[in-house]
């Protein structure tokens, strides 16, 4: 899957618009629902352990207020698992760039 464009709100994956945040996995996109919108909390994040990503790129929003918790990612870590945030535009370049190397897992949140 490719991020084709990313604004304040909306994300444009593979040609189909989403206005809400995401979740990204191989060829899956989904829509991400959090306990509070602007912070991770472990259980927020837990079930992509399932997907055993290699990579999980979170995306904090467009001014990069959303939240996440150093617990969250050194409990990502501790599975082996690189995590990167970033602003949410910044986390889509990193996103496309190596998601063609590594099972990468995007979490991004579209607005603030």
């Amino acid at each position: 899957m490719k991020i084709d464009s990313y604004r304040f709100g909306q994300i444009v994956i593979d040609g189909k618009v989403y206005e809400h945040d995401v979740v990204l996995a191989g060829k899956e996109v989904r829509r991400w629902v959090r306990k509070e919108s602007h912070h991770v909390f472990w259980e927020d994040v837990e079930g992509l352990l399932d997907l055993k990503p290699e990579v999980v790129i979170f995306g904090t929003g467009a001014m990069g207020v959303m939240n996440v918790p150093p617990e969250v990612v050194s409990r990502l870590q501790e599975q082996g698992i690189e995590v990167i945030v970033e602003r949410t535009g910044k986390a889509c370049e990193v996103y496309n760039e190596i998601s063609k190397e590594k099972k990468v897992v995007a979490v991004l949140h579209l607005t603030c």
